[in-house]
């Protein structure tokens, strides 16, 4: 098989339109019906409902409260309601990366194993930590069907830049997670 991967010459928010449509056409020739997008405030959800046709199962997964403010979630009460009336799961919870094991690390001044994994899939991009975060997030929360592949989208702070096509795994089952395919990528790290 021969696939075109797209490399986004910056990160960013710029590339949020683009990388959502290529997802959803690389989801219509491979007749993947989930998405898991991160989206921290909304925007690359709210984009994602602009571009997509109806009937996709899409998992929001957003930053865990207290992420940037103690006891505060980014998103907006009324975003994440519009979005749930549109028919998109919203997840608020802890990082599978990060949480008790980042708090150790400060403490300790050593990396932990979820640390170095997350650190290790920066090489490629922020954003395809992000992609495989999230689909961990989702698989455990049970949103997604564990036998077919789904489209995550993420990307370097706001925005959309990284697509990739996985076959999802459950946390206490990661390195079963297989990274199918990259559809878009930014070059800029």
């Amino acid at each position: 098989m021969e696939r075109n991967v797209i490399y986004f010459e910056e990160k960013g928010k710029e590339n949020t339109e683009t990388a959502i449509k290529l997802a959803i056409e690389r989801a219509e020739e491979l007749g993947i019906k989930s998405f898991v997008i991160a989206s921290t405030y909304g925007y690359t959800a709210e984009t994602f409902l602009k571009l997509a046709p109806k009937g996709y199962n899409v998992i929001v997964v957003t930053h865990q409260a207290g992420f940037r403010e103690k006891g505060k979630i980014e998103m907006s009460e009324e975003t994440k309601n519009r979005l749930i009336r549109e028919g998109m799961k919203i997840i608020t919870t802890t990082h599978a990366f990060s949480g008790i094991g980042r708090c150790v690390s400060k403490r300790s001044g050593g990396a932990t194993p979820p640390e170095i994994i997350a650190d290790t899939l920066r090489l490629f991009s922020q954003g395809m930590k992000v992609c495989v975060e999230i689909t961990i997030i989702a698989a455990d929360a049970g949103l997604i069907d564990m036998n077919n592949e789904i489209i995550a989208i993420g990307g370097t702070g706001r925005g959309a830049d990284t697509v990739a096509v996985i076959k999802p795994a459950h946390s206490l089952d990661f390195f079963d997670l297989d990274i199918k395919e990259i559809v878009t990528m930014p070059r800029d790290k």
